[in-house]
């Protein structure tokens, strides 16, 4: 599957910082049932976005004008936590959501964010927070990302730097989920192959 590569993107940031946000949370169990992935967007986030009575929430971040279309998320500790349904990626891929920004993820959800090309950024909690108060003003809410250069830019100018691992930062420069990363090195995999008949003749 061919992806969205992420090089350069700027947008607004919405702060979301509290701990332990689960996938229930994220995609709630309701929004599972579909045979497609259409529709997602409007489960993201469904009972903080929503008041019971089906309007939406106005003390909620992402439906406050500031961070409306927001393109990023700064998340507290050990976001995605839970159980493995990819549907939260989906929704947040749907919701135009193109990194996530905390100290810290659930493994699954780690996986599967790259998996659909969904950059993860790995900063130390008090840096988390420093920046959740500083996208949590309307007046700097704007940031932009360099994956290559693997920098954040504040509105004042200022730079964080981030590790990513290169396996990882290659394939989402490139927008390539694991299928076509495997398949950038196809002339190695069928020099192994042609190898290996050659070293075990009875396989063919």
């Amino acid at each position: 599957m061919s992806l969205q590569p992420f090089t350069q993107v700027s947008g607004q940031a919405a702060p979301l910082l509290a701990a332990n946000v689960d996938t229930d949370v994220i995609m709630p169990k309701q929004f599972l049932k579909g045979i497609d992935r259409q529709g997602l967007d409007r489960g993201l986030f469904f009972d903080l976005r929503f008041l019971p009575d089906g309007t939406p929430n106005p003390e909620f971040v992402l439906n406050q004008p500031a961070w409306q279309g927001a393109s990023f998320l700064v998340v507290g500790p050990n976001f995605g936590c839970g159980s493995s349904r990819e549907h939260a990626v989906w929704g947040l891929q749907q919701m135009g959501i193109r990194a996530l920004i905390g100290s810290s993820f659930a493994g699954i959800f780690f996986d599967n964010c790259q998996r659909n090309g969904v950059l993860l950024i790995t900063l130390e909690e008090a840096q988390v927070q420093r920046l959740g108060q500083w996208v949590g003003q309307a007046e700097t809410a704007r940031i932009s990302l360099d994956l290559e250069a693997q920098q954040i830019a504040l509105a004042d100018g200022s730079i964080i730097e981030f590790e990513i691992d290169t396996l990882r930062k290659t394939a989402l420069l490139l927008g390539l989920d694991a299928i076509g990363s495997t398949l950038q090195r196809r002339e190695q995999i069928k020099a192994f192959e042609r190898q290996h008949l050659v070293d075990n003749p009875w396989l063919s």
